[in-house]
């Protein structure tokens, strides 16, 4: 059936006495033309008959082509369509959930109020500037990527005809290149000293095996492979809300690290001193379970782990780094020393911020030697758990040695076996 223009203000047959039409229940009442008819096209009412006939003949052609698009559906509002639609089908993890609504609260304060369809290019360079102000440029890149994923969603959602964040004439800011440095074996040293003697072999693995700091404390004795002299990165303690969890390393993916028997003789030494304690923790996600597949994923593991908190517990990475890192580090000189601040009745010791002598500084010293030995960089990528080796390039190219020459003797020898 094709589709037709109803006067929504006049019968359509004439009157048989006076061969005019009459009005009907709705003269003057709402836009007088209404479009209807077409298959699979909401019906749509206008002022004027032209306007009427246009539209008619644009969503026929459309509707023919399986190209239509109702205007009507891209008049939702961006922060109702991401509340709506977009947010409850993603599955994403507890950690990533804080993620994704701290990167979401910046679109909604500068866009939220626009509706889908009002959101264009030059939107988009005014949210890009404001945005700019906001947060570096790192940060900027994450929401602009969530910005997109959401209009693309709109798009498949039939709200949309395209997303316009994929325009060309949008430039995103540069993001400046990671300079990480790694320490110096004294400073290692000297830093190690500082920490109470049960968690100074947390400082070897993490230079000697490249783990993360939540890795090292889900570390287990079965995790000790000793014939092999590897270390099987198997799990993670985080944080959800305030409390911990055991779950898989970051990236979703398990990994083994060789390691030299010289760190494998300090673990023993260790286990010796400290014996491992049993913990457990729920996997992954605290909360309760609404299925009994979330009931089995969430069930509660128990591990020997090797590294523990003074009451036997998991370690909790604020407290541990608050407690025993910092003072190390102020101890060797790296962060000044901590200022007295007076909180209620009680006097705290508050450090600087030391984020880029943290615990992770470890994890690139460990690249560093790995590299400067000329370990192929899949390789340490591999060992470190990075989801592709161009992300240990991006991080660590600076820290490869300088080309010695080989491939100049190698292109030399290449030639001459012509001569």
């Amino acid at each position: 059936m094709a589709g037709y223009i109803e006067d929504r203000w006049l019968k359509k047959r004439p009157n048989p006495k006076t061969g005019q039409r009459e009005r009907t229940a709705l003269w003057g009442v709402g836009k007088r033309y209404k479009v209807t008819g077409i298959p699979g096209v909401r019906a749509r009412s206008f002022d004027k008959a032209g306007d009427a006939k246009a539209w008619l003949a644009k969503a026929e052609h459309e509707a023919s082509q399986g190209e239509f698009l109702d205007p009507r559906r891209g008049r939702m509002l961006l922060a109702a369509y991401i509340d709506d639609e977009w947010l409850p089908a993603r599955t994403d993890l507890p950690p990533t959930r804080d993620t994704v609504a701290g990167r979401l609260g910046h679109i909604r304060d500068l866009l939220g109020a626009q509706s889908l369809n009002a959101i264009r290019v030059p939107q988009l360079r005014l949210f890009l500037k404001e945005l700019q102000q906001r947060i570096g440029p790192s940060t900027v890149h994450e929401v602009w990527g969530y910005l997109s994923s959401i209009l693309q969603a709109a798009v498949d959602d039939d709200r949309i005809r395209k997303n316009p964040c994929k325009a060309k004439s949008i430039k995103l800011p540069t993001i400046p290149p990671r300079a990480v440095q790694p320490w110096t074996k004294d400073r290692i040293r000297t830093v190690r000293a500082a920490i109470p003697e049960r968690f100074r072999v947390m400082v070897d693995v993490g230079v000697g095996a490249g783990l993360r700091q939540s890795e090292v404390f889900g570390l287990a004795v079965e995790d000790i492979d000793e014939v092999g002299e590897m270390l099987h990165v198997r799990r993670q303690v985080k944080k959800v809300g305030a409390k911990l969890v055991f779950d898989l390393p970051k990236g979703r993916k398990t990994r083994s690290v060789p390691v030299p028997a010289y760190l494998l003789q300090r673990l023993r030494s260790h286990l010796k001193a400290c014996p491992a304690k049993k913990v457990t923790l729920p996997w992954g996600d605290p909360a309760p379970a609404a299925t009994e597949k979330e009931a089995k994923e969430r069930a509660a593991r128990t591990f020997e782990l090797i590294f523990t908190g003074p009451q036997g517990g998991a370690c909790r990475r604020d407290s541990w780094n608050g407690r025993y890192w910092k003072p190390a580090l102020s101890a060797a000189g790296v962060i000044p020393p901590p200022e007295s601040v007076r909180r209620g009745s009680r006097t705290e010791l508050k450090y600087a911020e030391a984020r880029s002598d943290g615990f992770h500084v470890l994890r690139h010293t460990f690249a560093s030697v790995q590299l400067h030995a000329r370990e192929p960089v899949v390789a340490v990528s591999n060992w470190l758990g990075h989801a592709d080796p161009s992300i240990t390039l991006r991080i660590y190219a600076h820290m490869m040695p300088e080309a010695d020459g080989r491939g100049r003797r190698a292109m030399q020898d290449w030639f001459a076996a012509d001569s």
